[in-house]
């Protein structure tokens, strides 16, 4: 039962970020994995990742900014591969601490970000900074569905504003995902369990990503941002030590 609720609340949360503020998914993705084999957890979250993914793309399609996706793109795919060569070779312990360790490295990033010094968005808007969030957003996402802290660090340093920033995000997020799909299978990873597990806890994507939608406008980035470091930090921690 208590296996039951985390879920329904991490699939909640997880359309939730998808229209409002994609940090959040980093606990899903802590909950998926404390609660189901780490392996498996990757499949059922990808699904349920891509349904938050069609609403966000069909709401936010026209913020989207073509440049940024077009310098992050073509260093994603790489890093697909990357991940899903580690996810062939690793069990499900090292995979399990693998996400946390990804989570706190991430949120640690984050928290450098905002002290970062006054010439950061130089370095955000560099070429190089490009390449490297997108083969390690690539990475990130393959082995433990936990780009969204990578590509935030990049936008923030780009200074995108917030609706821009979650139209970009929509688009290249449902983009990886699907491109995700082919790994996944060759990998065996969708079991018939797995899939009729994720297709109850659609509907409950969907209700997140509605309440997403009426309170994205209403945001204190500046508090939700706090908000989301922390809850990435103690996930982290929680599947480290688990």
């Amino acid at each position: 039962m208590l296996e039951a609720l985390l879920l329904v609340v991490a699939a909640l949360l997880i359309g939730y970020a998808k229209t409002a503020i994609g940090g959040l998914a980093s606990i899903s993705v802590a909950i998926f994995a404390s609660v189901m084999p780490a392996r498996e957890s990757t499949a059922a979250i990808l699904l349920l990742l891509i349904t938050g993914d069609v609403v966000a793309v069909w709401h936010y399609r026209r913020e989207a900014d073509w440049g940024l996706l077009r310098r992050l793109i073509p260093a994603v795919l790489p890093g697909l591969a990357l991940g899903a060569a580690f996810l062939a070779v690793v069990d499900d312990l090292v995979l399990r601490r693998s996400i946390g360790v990804l989570l706190l490295v991430l949120a640690a990033l984050q928290l450098a970000l905002r002290w970062r010094s006054p010439d950061g968005a130089k370095v955000g808007s560099s070429r190089t900074a490009a390449i490297g969030t997108g083969v390690a957003a690539g990475f990130t996402t393959m082995t433990a569905n936990a780009a969204g802290p990578v590509t935030t660090l990049y936008l923030v340093a780009q200074g995108v504003e917030k609706l821009r920033f979650l139209g970009t995000s929509a688009l290249l997020f449902f983009g990886v995902n699907l491109c995700k799909l082919p790994f996944s299978f060759a990998l065996g990873l969708f079991g018939p369990h797995t899939v009729r597990r994720t297709l109850l806890l659609i509907p409950f994507v969907l209700v997140g990503a509605w309440v997403g939608l009426r309170t994205v406008r209403r945001l204190s980035q500046e508090r939700f941002d706090q908000a989301v470091l922390a809850a990435s930090a103690v996930a982290a921690v929680a599947l480290i030590v688990r």
